[in-house]
């Protein structure tokens, strides 16, 4: 019997670093991580606050100002001080860090389509309809409203973000795996 000379050379496998099959869950876990701890520094301030670390509250305070408003009547309290962020904002990132943490129960953690443009629309509408009732006075908001509506907003945006992130992180590692 003969072997032709292809059928016993070795030619070993190499596994790009976009096709890793453990790539998706280090990135799901990074995006999952950083959801929590952003919604764990929204609660830590208030309790730092009220446990003497002034500079440590400060300091979350000051970083979240810049994508909130911080009105305290629009705001959750734990021991007398105020969340990090308004409750329409704690909400938006609730929702994100929850369906960030689900999102594997939901879809594989290989796609990277994304749903339909219209159920983002949809999510942010029964937010856009309760800003603006409380906006014109029409309705008076509460915190329920508003922890709802963001919520819901972003738990519909990670559908969006998470591939968004796989594909932008698996076309990076393409790009870098040619250059080596």
């Amino acid at each position: 019997m003969r072997f032709s000379e292809d059928a016993v050379t070795y030619r070993p496998i190499t596994v790009r670093p976009h096709e890793a099959v453990g790539l998706p869950w280090i990135i799901w876990s990074a995006l999952a991580l950083i959801a929590l701890t952003i919604v764990g520094a929204i609660v830590v301030a208030p309790i730092a606050q009220a446990a003497g670390y002034s500079s440590f509250a400060l300091t979350i305070y000051k970083i979240f100002s810049f994508v909130c408003h911080q009105i305290p009547e629009r705001s959750f309290h734990i021991a007398g001080h105020q969340f990090a962020v308004c409750s329409r904002c704690t909400g938006l990132y609730s929702g994100l860090a929850f369906a960030t943490l689900t999102y594997p129960l939901a879809r594989p953690l290989k796609r990277t389509d994304t749903p339909r443009i219209i159920w983002l629309i949809l999510s942010a509408l029964p937010l856009a309809i309760d800003f603006s009732l409380g906006y014109f006075s029409i309705w008076h908001n509460n915190h329920f409203t508003r922890v709802t509506t963001g919520a819901l907003l972003g738990a519909v945006a990670v559908f969006y973000i998470v591939p968004g992130v796989f594909e932008l992180t698996s076309n990076l590692s393409q790009r870098w795996y040619r250059r080596t």
